[in-house]
């Protein structure tokens, strides 16, 4: 909401507030509660203050102007799916009198098959495949009337991109990208990109438009708080290595489960504690920094192989490096890489972790932690680690 206004004061933008309508198909079988508030896009039928309206999903990425759109007749969208139209974009002719009867058609719950936006107005479009294709004309100043199909160019889903890695859309122009799948990978989080080569694109849009301001304060924050483990975990290496020393309840099967828990919680708590919606490039190097970080605590803690610990921090690096490798020929060819890169690494992975669990049974053995009672410590055995 804050963003909102800020945009209000900055841009001039206008901000239509209004009353979510009741979802009357949320206790279909099929139904996807994300979608619960979708129908509020109706609203955009009583704006009728405006000529045409061009309805936009957030994730939209624009590669060029289309102010053409604006052309369009009272409705007009792209078909991706050969006989369902995408909602992600359309444009549309406001009038009261469409808004009141498509509230009257979710009155008595006309067919809807996804119980969100999409499936009714596919329903209530019925007609739309039959429609002609849009041509902007000439003339900036002429405006069509009646229903079209919009050419695909102008909701060019990313999975098209991913499997030559250019655009070859030859419907219309390359205009806008939609990123309709998985909702954990949509553009806007940190992580999608390198997996997803266009989420670079979709943040350096950001950059010139709301930025990262919200965000940064956080940043700096988690960034300060990571280097200050990698310090104070190396200028304590000595006393957390003789905490359980003082232990006199010494499990030593909980010894080792502590300290593999702690290398698998390094390389998951920094994911979950990162802002979600920042650069990506922040976002890795975040993450790698904490996950370096945490990993500090049990090499120093348990007298850990450094380099066995940071073998999953190796490999994640390298993966990034691999993903985000510019030149493939195409998708297909980046795919395979990176398959090829994951089995080359697996068993790397697995010699690090039966090294670190030999490391910890050794250290068990030889008691190096855990001296009997009524002996001295053992401070000639840990000398012998090093």
């Amino acid at each position: 909401m804050n963003m909102l206004l800020c945009r209000e004061e900055l841009d001039g933008a206008k901000v239509v507030r209004v009353e979510n309508l009741e979802n009357p198909y949320k206790k279909q079988t099929n139904f996807d509660n994300r979608f619960k508030l979708s129908l509020n896009k109706l609203y955009a039928w009583s704006l009728s203050n405006y000529d045409r309206v061009v309805m936009l999903d957030a994730d939209n990425l624009f590669l060029k102007s289309t102010d053409e759109l604006f052309q369009c007749g009272s409705f007009c969208a792209v078909f991706i799916n050969p006989c369902i139209f995408h909602t992600g974009l359309f444009v549309l002719q406001p009038s009261m009198e469409v808004f009141r009867d498509m509230i009257r058609e979710l009155e008595v719950k006309r067919d809807n098959p996804d119980g969100a936006d999409q499936g009714f107005l596919v329903s209530y479009f019925s007609d739309l495949l039959n429609q002609p294709l849009f041509r902007p004309p000439n003339n900036r100043s002429t405006v069509l009337i009646g229903h079209f199909r919009l050419p695909l160019g102008y909701q060019m889903d990313a999975t098209y991109y991913y499997l030559k890695l250019r655009w070859n859309v030859p419907c219309g122009p390359n205009s806008v990208i939609t990123f309709p799948g998985a909702v954990w990978l949509k553009p806007w989080y940190w992580w999608s990109w390198p997996v997803l080569p266009l989420g670079i694109s979709w943040h350096h849009q950001r950059c010139y438009t709301i930025s990262y301001s919200a965000e940064m304060p956080w940043v700096l924050i988690q960034a300060v708080f990571y280097l200050g483990i990698i310090l104070v975990t190396r200028l304590t290496r000595s006393s957390m290595s003789k905490l359980w020393h003082r232990r006199s309840d010494k499990n030593l099967t909980a010894f080792k489960m502590v300290a593999l828990l702690l290398i698998l919680s390094a390389y998951i708590i920094p994911s979950f504690i990162i802002p979600q919606t920042i650069h990506p490039l922040m976002g890795w190097s975040l993450y790698l920094t904490g996950s370096f970080a945490f990993s500090s605590i049990p090499i120093n803690a348990f007298l850990l192989p450094v380099l066995h610990v940071l073998t999953p921090w190796l490999g994640i690096l390298g993966t990034l490096l691999v993903m985000a490798f510019p030149s493939y020929p195409d998708g297909v060819v980046r795919a395979l890489s990176i398959f090829g890169y994951a089995f080359c690494c697996a068993p790397f992975l697995w010699v690090s972790f039966v090294k670190i669990t030999s490391h910890l049974q050794i250290l068990i053995d030889k008691e190096v932690l855990f001296p009997r009672l009524g002996e001295s410590g053992s401070s000639s055995s840990l000398s012998k680690l090093y």
